[in-house]
């Protein structure tokens, strides 16, 4: 008989919530929950899968709460709340239950152990840290496996340094040595809220993203910026028009041209010499300054 898999994973999520808060009678509950014989697992196991018993599921289920709890703690060195691993656990635990097969020669704590593992492990990965780690198995492996081989490398051989360490950990886990850096840095750095408060000091409304720089331009001056330059634009075209025909050409092929023309190319396109087309561009540069000082003078970048 099929299941439906994530009706069983949502109800057990709302299920969780509600009934496996980590406080002590929890834990005193699943601690004196009754342990299984393999008949008696086997048969509740056969109600649950062939009819759907929910009270077959929840004996189970309470059974096998003292291994969620168990495997859940092994996992308390990521600083995540108890109380959630142990919530994910229990989602393992009947996402297990859902699959398990009774008929196979196998206990339900063995099956279960890898789903509830698995579910711990997820629940880490999406939520341990803002930088998000890997999610190929490679990446899941270095992140849950770096601290307890960097540990076990450094005692072998104190004199080993980190980048040879770093190399045998990439070696083993068939990963990158780039990876292995940036996991152990998201590892041993935390993350920081920019609302957090900068100080002890109860009355101080400061915090981190108070100190933040900023370097883009604030809009007033992007709008000012814009409207300088659409106005330069504006006087240097009415500028050019004081020039004659040769003197234009000169300008806009010498000095408004990204790939500026050399004298001497201008001067063989005009058939005059380079120090002549020197001469011209000067002279040109000359009456495009006073036009532009005029401009000025005459307060022309009021209108």
């Amino acid at each position: 008989m099929q299941h439906n898999t994530g009706n069983t994973v949502a109800s057990a999520k709302t299920y969780s919530r509600k009934d496996t808060s980590l406080n002590r009678d929890i834990i005193r509950w699943a601690m004196n929950a009754p342990y299984l014989e393999r008949e008696e697992e086997y048969q509740l196991a056969s109600r649950w899968k062939g009819d759907q018993d929910q009270d077959a599921l929840h004996k189970i289920a309470s059974a096998h709460m003292r291994l969620v709890i168990a495997i859940a703690s092994k996992f308390k060195t990521y600083n995540l709340p108890m109380a959630d691993l142990v919530q994910e656990g229990y989602v393992g635990l009947l996402e297990a239950a859902s699959r398990f097969e009774p008929e196979r020669d196998v206990r339900f704590s063995t099956y279960a152990t890898w789903w509830i593992r698995a579910s711990i492990q997820d629940y880490i990965l999406r939520n341990w840290s803002i930088v998000r780690g890997g999610t190929s198995s490679a990446q899941k492996a270095l992140f849950f496996n770096l601290r307890r081989l960097r540990t076990m490398l450094a005692q072998e051989n104190e004199d080993m340094t980190r980048t040879e360490i770093y190399s045998r950990i990439s070696s083993k886990l068939g990963v990158s040595v780039n990876d292995v850096e940036t996991m152990d840095f998201r590892l041993v750095a935390s993350d920081n809220s920019l609302s957090a408060p900068v100080g002890q000091d109860d009355n101080s409304t400061a915090t981190r993203g108070d100190f933040l720089v900023d370097n883009r331009p604030l809009q007033d001056e992007i709008v000012e910026s814009e409207i300088d330059s659409e106005r330069r634009s504006q006087w240097l075209a009415r500028a050019l028009k004081v020039l004659n025909e040769r003197e234009l050409h000169i300008i806009r092929t010498r000095r408004l041209n990204d790939d500026g023309e050399t004298l001497e190319a201008l001067g063989e396109q005009l058939g005059i010499s380079k120090e002549r087309v020197r001469q011209i561009e000067s002279r040109a540069m000359e009456k495009l300054r006073q036009e532009l000082l005029s401009y000025n003078d005459a307060g022309a970048y009021e209108g």
